[in-house]
């Protein structure tokens, strides 16, 4: 019996490209990778990885029909999991097009693909803040209802119901998780923590929205990839599962945290990274707080978190400060035009 086939969208992206070197690392799974190469989806996060008879890699939008379709009918995948995605909140407020055409149009190319040939498992992978902000209740559990906030949450939203009605009216074999926030290597640095990593390294300002007082989960990127894999490989068909920390961070902590580590793995004292913190214009509609229970997981596929935070941070800051040219060549051009619309000019 042959390799089962794994299509991969998304996965040149942050949390996608660490699934693919997972995966590869049997010779169980051909990995067919669909990307569209965004700025945050690079070809540098998977260059080690050549192309054979157990990968290969597809430029292509999940939205496009035709390319889609060529694909399912040529590779015809065991299972399918999606990453693709514009992800980043702060983006998806200055221009929510982009976002409801992949993140929600596109997944559904994605489930009509799978439901034409036969997938016997579809992955969706969405995320927390479909929840919404529970500043002033308990925990969130798989059941919890959706109350979107932002533009992105809302388009992650509608694919989490798209695909389940395609559970419902096909029978086709969907599985979603929902993950809090990931962090590590290989992150593009619009998001907080690389944010912090790279500021500090260039001696910028490190900005913080609003009081800094916004609580989130964080969860080491090769942790979640573990859930995900046991997800795809021992989840029940149409669950939903919450990959989670269950511990929560004010974003303060996170930064004071980050000056801390860092003093301690460079030259630079940690009075001088925590001065050049600054205050900035809150995001417009900001959830405050962000938090969810992973009871399912862990009880039924014994999933756990093996990364402390404090592990997982000093070993993300190692990671940058020793790819520096990595993370030069990936903030180059339109991302210093997006850096200024949100930190300079404030949303103007």
């Amino acid at each position: 019996m042959g390799m089962k086939r794994l299509l991969i969208a998304g996965g040149c992206g942050f949390i996608g490209s660490h699934f693919v070197r997972l995966m590869l690392e049997t010779e169980e799974w051909r990995v067919i990778n669909l990307d569209k190469l965004t700025y945050a989806g690079n070809l540098e996060n998977l260059k080690e990885i050549g192309e054979g008879d157990q990968y290969r890699f597809v430029r292509g939008d999940i939205s496009d029909r035709a390319l889609v379709d060529e694909l399912y009918k040529s590779e015809r995948p065991t299972a399918v999991v999606n990453f693709a995605a514009e992800s980043h909140v702060d983006r998806s407020i200055l221009d929510s097009a982009p976002f409801f055409q992949t993140n929600t149009m596109g997944v559904q190319v994605l489930l009509e693909g799978g439901r034409k040939y036969g997938v016997e498992r579809f992955l969706q992978v969405s995320t927390d803040e479909v929840y919404g902000d529970v500043e002033n209740s308990v925990p969130c559990d798989e059941e919890h209802r959706l109350a979107p906030s932002s533009p992105y949450a809302a388009s992650k939203a509608a694919a989490d119901l798209l695909s389940l009605s395609y559970k419902r009216t096909y029978g086709l074999p969907v599985i979603i998780v929902r993950s809090c926030n990931n962090y590590g290597p290989f992150q593009f640095p619009e998001k907080l923590i690389p944010l912090m990593i790279r500021n500090g390294m260039i001696r910028k300002d490190l900005p913080v929205y609003g009081d800094g007082m916004q609580r989130r989960e964080w969860v080491y990127v090769e942790d979640c990839i573990d859930a995900i894999r046991r997800v795809l490989e021992r989840g029940n068909d149409g669950a939903i599962y919450n990959i989670s920390t269950e511990k929560e961070y004010t974003n303060l902590d996170v930064v004071h945290l980050l000056c801390n580590l860092m003093a301690g793995e460079t030259e630079m004292e940690e009075a001088s990274l925590r001065n050049s913190m600054k205050f900035v214009v809150d995001r417009p509609g900001h959830d405050r707080r962000y938090a969810t229970r992973a009871t399912k997981i862990r009880k039924e596929l014994m999933w756990k978190p093996v990364v402390t935070f404090e592990a997982g941070l000093q070993k993300t800051i190692r990671w940058y400060l020793e790819n520096y040219e990595w993370v030069e060549r990936v903030t180059s051009g339109t991302y210093r035009d997006y850096y200024d619309a949100i930190y300079v000019r404030a949303w103007k």
